[in-house]
């Protein structure tokens, strides 16, 4: 073989083979959103678990020719792509993650004080205005509703609508989801602070009552009943979050409970966020449309915190034993960093003000608010 041959066979395999001749400037974009999101979760300690695998996931698609997304030459799915499928499409992934937090949920701070229902039901107010605004920019009423949720804070709840929807804004959608839960102690203390006198911060609430196991194990049956009468669209999330509470409270299987809110619930996330963070390669994602995603999802987390917030102020005009508006925050459905920061808000204002407990109410309640507006969303446009 002549020298001319062999630099002919060395240049086809460099073009052809490698990804040194496919590199351009959207690919450093996207590394750089990938590594930024893994420095967020190594450093930062914001959602490790998942902002981990979802900025690992990013980078990984994100070099040319990988086999990681689509599907090869005869037709058979790359690696990423069976995870994304039969995870996400499915809608497999985001139910087992709902069994896994319903397996690690405690109702009793929402049962001792059921009238936090209404401050979860209020703190969906951004999902709904969301919904309306991003359609004056374009987007379909389907897009529309899995961008709306993105402000109640429930990723896998983003995400199974999302996947129903408009699979297209996946990525986007889930991302921001993550981001703004990430940024909860940054996003929500000045919106409380500005919502709020200081005398209304200083309020403290009485201990909450005890609650039976009676009472906490008929909870989760009764509010499946509920759900699937009423939103049955949502039933397979909110049945599997159900589930793993009636195994948790009903203690005759506790082995299936420690292995759903363990094992199983760590094995889902890794998958869950590799597929998400695969979603968003760069020829998709750097486009108009994320870009709207994420400024429209920090109004809506935002909006959504204030709905909360002044849904306690309504409240309290009629209640004989106020409620502190702190947890008005706590309303999205950010389990439990919504309500550790509305602890950390109020023990600035008075260091023996123990909110957290009263905080959970209002929190599990932003779950099941957040869950049935998804329900609305497929009822009307699925």
């Amino acid at each position: 073989m002549s020298w001319e041959a062999f630099f002919d066979i060395l240049l086809k395999i460099l073009t052809s083979q490698t990804g040194i001749f496919h590199l351009h400037w959207k690919l450093g974009v996207m590394w750089a959103i990938g590594l930024f999101f893994i420095y967020l979760a190594v450093a930062k300690k914001y959602e490790p678990l998942l902002l981990l695998p979802i900025g690992f996931g990013i980078l990984a698609v994100n070099f040319p020719l990988v086999p990681l997304m689509g599907f090869d030459a005869d037709g058979k799915r790359h690696l990423f792509e069976i995870f994304y499928h039969y995870g996400i499409e499915w809608e497999v992934i985001p139910c087992v993650i709902f069994l896994g937090l319903g397996a690690m949920t405690d109702f009793s701070p929402l049962i001792a004080n059921p009238k936090t229902m209404i401050i979860g039901a209020g703190a969906q107010l951004g999902v709904f205005v969301t919904f309306i605004g991003v359609l004056f920019f374009g987007f379909t009423l389907r897009e529309a509703a899995t961008v709306g949720i993105i402000g109640g804070a429930d990723g896998p709840t983003t995400i199974y609508l999302t996947a129903k929807l408009a699979p297209h804004l996946l990525g986007a959608n889930a991302l921001a989801a993550y981001s703004y839960m990430a940024m909860v102690p940054l996003i929500q203390p000045p919106i409380v602070r500005l919502l709020t006198t200081k005398k209304q911060r200083l309020i403290r609430m009485p201990q909450l009552r005890p609650v039976s196991k009676l009472e906490k194990t008929i909870f989760p049956l009764s509010v499946y009943i509920v759900i699937s009468i009423l939103i049955p669209a949502v039933t397979p999330l909110m049945g599997m979050f159900m589930l793993g509470n009636f195994m948790r409270e009903s203690g005759v299987v506790e082995r299936l409970s420690n292995t759903a809110q363990g094992a199983l619930m760590n094995i889902v996330t890794i998958f869950l966020g590799i597929s998400v963070g695969a979603t968003m390669h760069a020829d998709k994602f750097l486009s108009t449309k994320p870009l709207i995603i994420f400024g429209f999802g920090l109004v809506d987390f935002m909006i959504c915190t204030i709905g909360g917030v002044l849904t306690v102020h309504i409240m309290n005009l009629f209640l004989k034993h106020k409620i502190n508006p702190i947890i008005g925050a706590a309303g999205v459905s950010a389990v439990p960093m919504a309500a550790r920061v509305s602890q950390v808000i109020g023990q600035k204002e008075d260091k023996q003000n123990f909110l957290l407990m009263h905080a959970i109410g209002p929190n599990l309640a932003g779950v099941i608010g957040s869950a049935s507006a998804a329900g609305m969303f497929i009822a009307m446009f699925g």
